[in-house]
């Protein structure tokens, strides 16, 4: 398989066949983002021809031989054949509509099991398509994206440089309603700044319940020193929330959320997770972090963040 640098894919797209189609970020202008430093270039276009090579090898997944006597040495379920495709770049819904087109009926043509395909998409991504476009795509299996919003917050959108503002997520979700393509958010507890998480968390809460999104996954904003953002605290322009300023945040997200959504907390930068549907399992969750809070102690919390190598 095809791949370059580091590889990232949501924690629930674990059982999806992983395919590139994109290497690198177009936008690459978040001030906290690092995931793609390890790469020598900036964005790049995966080859049809390294697509079509890839899905050959995969075809051969579900029978061959070694692939199976590793996963009976692991103990694992025998390989079968994929049912979904997830296309890994940090947003491969950028390319164009013919682009993506040819590369479902790649899929479709090498992997006849495959009955959706998904990937991250930003909100310009989406923005950049007609209703039309949208429509066809999902005919051909589109599904099931995963979207970094970060926040509904503007005033932390625009200083972190996400390209877009908080109504345009509510523009573009309600598109993808339209055009019946699912899709997921990415949180990130701590985009708001020190002093702000609870009103960040309202202004979220307030933009996301206006959307239909299948789950909202948090992930806690880490800040390495090869960032952008860590310039910024550097010379006095911005101040990082405490651990337990997040956990605040979370539960006044979790709290002011209206929407049947799934949300949950993996990823390697949640020291704590939870689960749940909402808003069955509200005040549960809301009721274990008040006990996280009451409990917590900033310099440990402190100690798992600042010792997290990459996330």
């Amino acid at each position: 398989m095809h791949f370059h640098g580091t590889i990232w894919r949501p924690p629930y797209e674990a059982d999806s066949l992983l395919l590139q189609a994109t290497a690198g970020c177009t936008h690459h202008s978040c001030k906290f983002c690092t995931l793609y430093e390890d790469l020598p270039f900036r964005f790049r276009m995966s080859p049809l021809g390294e697509i079509e090579a890839d899905l050959r090898e995969a075809q051969i997944w579900s029978t061959d031989p070694m692939a199976m006597l590793s996963a009976r040495l692991q103990g694992l379920p025998r390989p079968r054949s994929p049912r979904r495709v997830f296309l890994v770049g940090a947003n491969p819904f950028v390319l164009l509509p013919e682009r993506l087109e040819t590369i479902a009926e790649l899929i479709r043509r090498d992997l006849p099991t495959v009955e959706t395909v998904g990937c991250f998409a930003r909100v310009t991504d989406v923005e950049r398509k007609s209703d039309g476009e949208l429509r066809r795509l999902r005919r051909l299996g589109y599904d099931g994206l995963t979207v970094g919003v970060e926040t509904g917050d503007g005033e932390a959108l625009a200083f972190m440089g996400k390209g877009y503002q908080a109504q345009d997520i509510v523009k573009q979700a309600a598109r993808l309603d339209e055009a019946g393509i699912s899709y997921s958010f990415f949180y990130l507890a701590g985009i708001s700044g020190a002093g702000r998480g609870r009103e960040g968390a309202l202004r979220s809460a307030e933009i996301f319940n206006r959307t239909h999104p299948r789950r909202i996954g948090s992930s806690m904003l880490t800040v390495f020193p090869n960032s952008e953002l860590y310039r910024e605290i550097q010379a006095g322009r911005w101040k990082e929330e405490s651990e337990l300023e997040k956990l605040g945040e979370l539960k006044t997200l979790l709290e002011n959320l209206d929407i049947p959504t799934l949300f949950e907390t993996d990823g390697a930068s949640n020291l704590i997770h939870v689960r749940g549907e909402l808003p069955r399992d509200r005040e549960t969750l809301a009721a274990y972090l008040e006990q996280l809070i009451a409990q917590g102690d900033e310099e440990a919390l402190r100690a798992y963040r600042v010792n997290l190598k990459h996330l």
